[in-house]
């Protein structure tokens, strides 16, 4: 079975939020799951556009479900989010307590973690893989 996990999270916010990425990763790998944060995976010219959403496509369809970080709202973790929902992918919405809502995602999401810190988003997240865990082993 397939257990990795596509983490959606802001390019430009990714450096200040890497104490809640850390912690996403560690639940994530404590459930047997492989975390998959793309943006440290690769690097695009500004030029391989078409390239950089082909990669992650087929990141997206090589995942079992995507975390969308949004505490930092940016356009790619939208596009990126609908991909795995089209493809029926579960997707869990999450963001700061004191960041902007989305409503788009908050509208397409199966899971909502709203936090107030690394010590809260721990503790929803590992409800939520496990809830995702029994869904998708059925």
């Amino acid at each position: 079975m397939n257990h990795q996990v596509y983490i959606s999270c802001s390019f430009a916010l990714r450096k200040v939020l890497e104490q809640e990425l850390q912690t996403i990763k560690s639940i994530l790998l404590a459930q047997q799951y492989q975390p998959w944060l793309f943006v440290e995976h690769y690097t695009f010219s500004i030029k391989q556009e078409r390239e950089m959403m082909q990669q992650a496509m087929q990141d997206i369809e090589n995942s079992v479900f995507l975390l969308a970080e949004t505490t930092d709202k940016g356009i790619g973790i939208g596009i990126e989010a609908g991909y795995a929902k089209a493809l029926k992918k579960p997707v869990v919405y999450l963001r700061k307590q004191s960041a902007e809502h989305s409503t788009t995602l908050a509208g397409l999401s199966d899971y909502q973690i709203v936090y107030q810190d690394t010590a809260d988003l721990a503790r929803q997240l590992q409800l939520v893989v496990q809830a995702l865990s029994s869904a998708l082993s059925k």
